[in-house]
């Protein structure tokens, strides 16, 4: 047959799938500790104006960067939340999250240039990377300097082929926020280098104690692209809404761009992310407390169990220090803990190689379930 392309070719298949191919598997249940979703349906009030404009006929064609009355209402949301001014013109409305990061590596990157990347870090971004023919380079986050990046070794990795750096806050995996003083150094750093700096902020509503702060507020020379998504938010995950804020030279391309990529995101997931906007807020702030509930539980449990981890300040993931419990690769650990005590989790290095050793579990699961998966995981490291 035909050759496959490089990038196609390369991509490795994620770490969390073959937990979930596995699982998917066994006859018996199975405690889901790997998966990031949430556990609640969308708020009526965003069912019913999806419904209502299947039944008024909202099926057609739509502007290809997003009806105008969404991109409007982003903008607003962006000022009054995020804190930094977009025209509607900046805001493109994409099939989720991951399309909008697609999206923003199309612009700034071309074959064979460099992106910087998270390492743990969400493994989609070395894929979209790779699908463009960009390399991804991972830049270490770990334990000693608390999972956040260095400057130092961000400087290191920069050659005559780097073009952009991506940042993820909050971390998914990780739960880790960065604060202001941090993000304004990453984008001074990008300014030095002349990089794109692409802002991964998919949970910028799911913050505990931290501050949720957009590197955008400090871009002075227009190289911020950030990337939202409606799906941890309002609990979309399935109706693929995202949106992408470019600067303004860059919001025509952006648009151009989205006709050859998806047409346009359909129409009626575009008019329930507006109720979703509009309407009110209540549900979310429910997600984030019961998050925060069970974030909290499963620090006391973890405490208890004398299992090391860290205390996420977002997102809704807690990683877990296996390193002295796997008696081998994490991989290989996890799908034994699958088959064993039937609990799946997130293995550390589906999000890197720096992520060996370690696991993701979600918080956004069911808060008996994720606590006796605990329990569970602990009993394998007993029964070491």
């Amino acid at each position: 047959m035909a050759t496959l392309t490089a990038g196609v070719a390369q991509m490795p298949r994620s770490g969390i799938r073959r937990i979930m191919d596995a699982a998917w598997q066994l006859s018996e249940p199975v405690i889901g500790l790997h998966v990031g979703e949430p556990s609640f349906a969308p708020a009526p009030h965003i069912i019913e104006a999806a419904q209502r404009s299947y039944a008024e006929g909202a099926t057609h064609y739509v502007p290809n960067a997003g009806i105008p009355e969404l991109r409007e209402a982003l903008s607003e949301k962006i000022l009054a939340r995020n804190g930094f001014p977009v025209e509607p013109r900046q805001v493109i409305v994409s099939a989720g999250g991951v399309q909008a990061l697609h999206l923003a590596m199309s612009l700034g990157l071309s074959a064979g240039d460099e992106v910087l990347i998270p390492d743990p870090g969400w493994p989609n971004f070395a894929m979209i990377a790779r699908l463009i023919q960009a390399v991804p380079i991972g830049y270490p986050l770990n334990a000693e300097n608390g999972f956040q990046p260095r400057i130092d070794e961000l400087e290191s990795l920069i050659t005559d082929r780097t073009r952009m750096i991506l940042v993820n806050t909050p971390s998914n995996p990780l739960g880790t926020v960065m604060d202001a003083s941090l993000l304004e150094t990453l984008v001074r750093f990008a300014d030095r280098h002349d990089l794109w700096l692409l802002s991964d902020e998919c949970y910028d509503a799911l913050t505990f104690e931290a501050e949720h702060v957009s590197p955008a507020r400090f871009d002075r020379e227009g190289r911020v692209m950030t990337a939202f998504s409606f799906s941890k938010t309002y609990a979309m995950t399935g109706l693929r809404v995202g949106y992408l804020t470019v600067p303004i030279p860059a919001a025509r391309d952006a648009a151009k761009l989205q006709e050859a990529l998806v047409s346009c995101v359909n129409a009626p997931a575009q008019l329930a992310a507006l109720a979703a906007l509009r309407g009110p807020q209540e549900h979310v702030r429910q997600m984030a407390a019961f998050y925060r509930d069970s974030r909290d539980a499963a620090m006391s449990l973890l405490t208890e169990l004398r299992m090391p981890h860290i205390v996420p300040e977002g997102a809704f993931y807690v990683w877990v220090d296996l390193r002295q419990t796997a008696d081998g690769p994490i991989a290989d650990w996890a799908l034994r803990l699958l088959a064993e005590q039937r609990v799946a989790i997130a293995p550390g290095t589906a999000f890197g190689s720096g992520g060996e050793g370690w696991a993701r579990l979600s918080l956004a699961a069911d808060r008996g379930d994720l606590l006796e998966g605990i329990r569970r995981i602990a009993d394998m490291k007993n029964a070491r």
